[in-house]
């Protein structure tokens, strides 16, 4: 009589299972549909742009000019395109990624245009653009834009270098919490040449980057300083977030899918463990509503939000909940739907779905101590788009 009880209910939880399954296949499906709709409309209005935020009217502005072009933002729309031009076929799509592609090979030529956030420029532009087309000059300059950055590496202190300068200082030491996603493109790398340079420089960092910016509850340090000479560890910094031990909740992003990268890179367990880790705090500090504030521990009055961070979260969430199938299906369906209530907290909130507005997501923060915060972001709108295409079997996996 156990043994019965005990294979209905199993029967039960998996016809639940099941149905929730079909449900959310359903509800990202039309998602997907209202996301082409609106972005075939906005693609044809700025073909000829470099997207980063939109001005009062709701509209687009350009990061095409010398100097802005070497913005770090400046693969998200590119990749955007190649999003929408792998699920649907349209080469209008192909047409504004491939020109905007080609906008970049001026920061390919400017030193100081170069420097860890090459991954964020040319995974979602020209390494795409190699795996979609197979065209040898996106195989090229993802390769210079990887030899760039592998020589970013410091061997005294195991991290690659952040950026070139930081309010007129030379920052020679200086490491973010956002180069784990940029790791990829020197994975990427390694394997089209067959060279371990790249995947040794990569692991390296994400060693460094495990030891140094996740604390042991999970939460994310964004800046460490370190002796460019010796590699001694000096301290951290508050960065982006709201201050010097806070919890900027885009750094935690980052690391949630970055250390999941670097694990389905090189399958190395400690890197899954530690994406778990950070994740579990995310999703413990999530508040009620879904909605994710510029940082976990901002003073209670303040109510500033960033949807990047939710959007970023969601991707990574469902890539450790992808790695868990099979053997710890319960990890995954937590992961999962940590993911899916993140997604649907913005796709019912903070996205405009009218085609007047160019942006989708709203609520977007780049830094806590910015003047202005709650805007569009573009890459805000890449990481939504991703993360529903993961739901589709739609996504061109560019990391």
């Amino acid at each position: 009589m156990h043994e019965a009880n005990t294979a209905a209910q199993a029967d039960t939880t998996t016809q639940a299972n099941t149905t929730a399954q079909v449900n959310t296949e359903q509800w990202a499906q039309e998602i997907a549909d209202k996301i082409i709709a609106k972005m075939r409309v906005v693609a044809e209005r700025n073909q000829h742009t470099v997207p980063y935020t939109t001005g009062e009217d709701g509209r687009f502005d350009d990061h095409s000019a010398p100097g802005a072009i070497n913005w770090w933002t400046n693969g998200f729309w590119g990749g955007l395109m190649w999003q929408l031009h792998h699920a649907t076929g349209d080469d209008l799509y192909r047409t504004i990624a491939e020109e905007l592609e080609g906008k970049l090979d001026a920061v390919l030529m400017n030193y100081d245009g170069l420097d860890h956030d090459n991954g964020f420029k040319w995974l979602p532009t020209a390494v795409a653009d190699w795996r979609e087309t197979g065209n040898q000059a996106s195989r090229n300059r993802a390769l210079l834009a990887a030899a760039n950055m592998a020589g970013r590496f410091n061997t005294a202190g195991n991290f690659i270098r952040a950026w070139n300068s930081w309010d007129g200082e030379p920052n020679t030491g200086r490491a973010i919490i956002d180069c784990m996603m940029n790791l990829p493109l020197l994975y990427w790398a390694s394997t089209e040449l067959d060279d371990p340079r790249f995947k040794q420089i990569a692991v390296a960092h994400a060693n460094t980057a495990q030891q140094r910016f996740v604390r042991a509850d999970g939460s994310v340090r964004h800046i460490i300083d370190f002796d460019p000479a010796t590699g001694e560890y000096l301290g951290s910094q508050g960065g982006q977030g709201y201050g010097h031990g806070s919890s900027w909740t885009r750094g935690q992003a980052w690391a949630i899918y970055g250390f999941a990268l670097s694990y389905i890179h090189t399958q190395d367990p400690q890197y899954l463990d530690t994406a778990k880790r950070v994740a579990n705090y995310f999703i413990a500090n999530t508040p009620a509503n879904g909605l994710i504030p510029v940082d976990f521990r901002q003073p209670e009055n303040v109510t500033w939000e960033d949807s990047t961070a939710a959007a970023i979260a969601a991707c990574g969430m469902l890539e450790i909940a992808k790695q868990c199938e099979g053997e710890t299906e319960a990890d995954a369906r937590i992961y999962r739907d940590a993911a899916l209530r993140l997604l649907k907290a913005l796709a019912d909130n903070r996205v405009l779905w009218d085609e007047g507005h160019d942006n989708l997501l709203t609520h977007c923060t780049a830094a806590y101590h910015d003047k202005d915060h709650e805007f569009a972001i573009i890459y805000g709108d890449y990481y939504f788009v991703e993360a529903i295409w993961k739901l589709t079997g739609r996504e061109l996996f560019i990391w």
